[in-house]
């Protein structure tokens, strides 16, 4: 399937939960760079090209940020990490935590400040909300589409990037509209 009906799909087949059929309000993308919106599972390499040519180059700073997943990263062993570089690209960093204030701190945000892209990795939603709501981090995700970067993810890393988490319960995934309900937006007026 090449990328054009790849996109077609994920944005036919996103959820608009909880409007209002009359509702004349615009589903809207960020006003400058670009989004990866994927399915779950295993990718296909014409995703993984995609991100990397919107990045700008196999050398450009790339973050990816496994944080959805849950229990100890092995930050060695994070799979996006890995296929991105096993398609070339030569600067690829995992950025992680689970603790607000760590997301809040200029340490840990540094990083960003310069990154060209960002890939949000698969697990549960309400965790990135958790650990990056509101903090610096999330601000400095803003400028790198401000920037014209991109920033994509697969499963949990692509509903994040709608406004409304459906399915967002930390109890379970089978809760349509649970403790968390609001992901980071960069498409507004959308459920994915």
């Amino acid at each position: 399937m090449n990328l054009l009906k790849t996109l077609i799909l994920i944005f036919t087949s996103a959820i608009f939960y909880g409007q209002d059929v009359s509702d004349t309000t615009m589903t809207t993308g960020p006003e400058k760079g670009s989004l990866i919106i994927a399915g779950g599972g295993r990718l296909g390499p014409e995703i993984t090209e995609k991100f990397l040519e919107l990045a700008g180059s196999k050398d450009a700073l790339i973050i990816v940020i496994p944080t959805a997943a849950g229990g100890e990263i092995d930050t060695d062993n994070v799979w996006f990490a890995k296929q991105l570089r096993e398609y070339g690209a030569t600067n690829v960093h995992i950025l992680h935590t689970y603790d607000k204030k760590e997301a809040d701190s200029d340490n840990f945000t540094e990083i960003l400040k310069k990154a060209d892209a960002v890939w949000f990795g698969g697990g549960r939603q309400w965790r990135l909300v958790d650990a990056y709501d509101g903090t610096q981090t999330e601000k400095l995700l803003w400028e790198i589409l401000n920037r014209g970067g991109v920033i994509g993810g697969s499963s949990a890393g692509a509903t994040i990037q709608g406004s409304y988490l459906a399915r967002g319960d930390t109890r379970n995934n089978q809760i349509m509209r649970g403790d968390h309900e609001e992901g980071f937006g960069y498409i507004k007026n959308i459920a994915i």
